[in-house]
């Protein structure tokens, strides 16, 4: 254990908090439940944004910005979507002195806006589909607010598609889910559950959510993207109408989907310790450190050399840095890179050189292993791609062993106490029995399977809670995670 770290098994909650500080990844600012993310956060968060973003375009979308201030009128149209987010809105009454004749929102989310734009963008059918995401920051008035994984403010991309046909909009729902998905699992390292909510708990105006959950170390469940099929409830509240083939005007059909900061929080309870932050390969802003060790001056301007031409043609393959800083001890280096999740250390000192070798160490698995210089770019990337799949397979093994399945109601409610973890059971599909389950197990349906696997089970995926039914942005972690799926139901879309 790292010293200033609590353990996971004493206090997840504080060794979660330790982890961010000792990486320095973010701290709280002087606005009640807002975050600072620094330097070290926000690599992390632009190296998430970049390969998202890189998904997105191949994928056909294009980035565009919409207003941060949405009218009132605008929240106002469509009545689920502004009851649901109305407890969350902050509101500003007052600009330049003056009061304003309509309040503007700061936006929780910008379907609201992004339609009103889209009313002057579509006539035709040769206008669709429109493919659009943002990156913007949202505001929604949390009043309990944990780093990474609810703030006031936060970080987050928010796609907005516009099509002829409900298909066409149904597909590109599931197609951003399993973009989601892939990121989750090839990036994050982090293996996740495919489905969809239960109308209690989609968001808000749309007719169905699709989301990916994973599971935390303290085997609670993390929703960690949604996609959602908003049908043409938002067209028909601006009017948004076109021309079809055969000239007859329709209402679009439209989608918005989704993720934020939060995933970093969700990389750092899916894969640290109680050493400090572990971060995959893919993801990691410095994939290698290199620490030089030396005695005294003359060893000092050897091993600077010796540094020189072994990382020559580093650049422009992997992200590395060379601590060559006099004022700190090998062993104070060794633990500040623990510390911040480097993937992977090399350590080179005037014995390795005499050897014509280095000490590789694993952030993950803490192995030491001697390697020779000849060949050490190809070797540490090998290592690299071995820690990424390392890292999922840990996740994935640790998952597998926390998910049950369970049909004697009673045993259930005893179980996602102690031992906690998943639970496939069955479930009705009703409303009321949803209710009752929530309110006689605490236990919350994190989603319904989609890709069949569970159908011979007939099971769904619930999460234990001790706060009543929330929407979607405020189950950002629920006590335990459980899946079901309606009985005789093949398919929910």
């Amino acid at each position: 254990m790292a010293k200033g770290i609590t353990t996971r098994a004493s206090d997840y909650s504080k060794w979660y908090l330790d982890v961010i500080d000792a990486a320095d990844l973010a701290e709280h600012s002087a606005v009640r439940g807002c975050m600072v993310i620094k330097p070290n956060g926000y690599a992390l968060w632009e190296n998430i944004q970049s390969q998202l973003d890189a998904m997105f375009k191949e994928t056909g979308h294009q980035n565009a910005y919409f207003p941060l201030f949405i009218p009132e009128s605008f929240m106002k149209k469509e009545a689920e979507h502004v009851e649901g987010f109305a407890p969350e809105c902050a509101v500003v009454t007052h600009g330049g002195g003056k009061e304003l004749e309509e309040k503007l929102y700061v936006r929780p989310t910008s379907e609201t806006i992004i339609w009103s734009t889209y009313k002057k963008w579509i006539q035709s059918y040769r206008d669709l589909p429109i493919l659009i995401n943002q990156w913007a920051n949202v505001v929604r008035w949390e009043m309990r607010t944990r780093l990474f994984l609810r703030t006031l403010e936060f970080l987050w991309q928010e796609g907005h598609t516009a099509h002829a046909t409900r298909q066409e909009a149904v597909a590109e729902t599931k197609l951003m889910i399993d973009v989601y998905r892939r990121f989750a699992e090839e990036y994050l390292a982090a293996p996740v559950f495919v489905g969809v909510k239960t109308a209690a708990e989609r968001f808000a105006g749309a007719l169905d959510t699709y989301c990916i959950e994973a599971m935390m170390q303290d085997k609670k469940a993390l929703q960690a993207g949604t996609s959602h099929f908003l049908g043409q409830n938002f067209a028909k509240a601006f009017d948004v109408t076109f021309q079809d083939e055969n000239g007859a005007l329709e209402h679009v059909w439209a989608t918005s989907w989704g993720v934020s900061t939060r995933l970093i929080g969700a990389l750092i309870m899916t894969h640290s310790d109680d050493n400090g932050l572990v971060i995959p390969p893919r993801l990691a802003p410095i994939k290698v450190v290199l620490v030089p060790i030396w005695k005294d001056e003359s060893q000092r301007a050897m091993m600077v050399e010796a540094t020189d031409r072994l990382t020559k043609g580093w650049k422009g393959r992997i992200a590395f840095k060379v601590d060559d800083r006099e004022q700190y001890r090998p062993g104070f280096k060794f633990n500040e890179w623990e510390k911040r999740g480097v993937p992977l250390r090399v350590e080179l000192g005037p014995k390795d050189l005499e050897s014509n070798q280095v000490i590789l160490v694993r952030r993950d698995t803490g192995e030491k292993i001697a390697a020779p210089q000849e060949g050490l770019l190809e070797k540490i990337e090998q290592l690299l791609e071995e820690i990424q799949s390392a890292l999922y397979q840990r996740a994935r093994v640790f998952r597998d062993a926390n998910t049950f399945e369970e049909d004697d109601f009673q045993a259930f409610q005893k179980l996602i106490e102690e031992p906690g973890g998943f639970f496939w059971v069955h479930w009705c599909g009703q409303a009321a029995c949803e209710a009752t389950f929530q309110e006689t197990s605490k236990a919350t349906i994190r989603l319904i399977p989609i890709d069949g696997s569970k159908e011979q089970k007939a099971a769904a995926l619930f999460a234990a809670s001790r706060r009543p039914l929330e929407y979607w942005w405020q189950n950002l972690i629920s006590r335990i995670a459980l899946i079901l799926q309606p009985c005789g139901v093949r398919r929910i879309l």
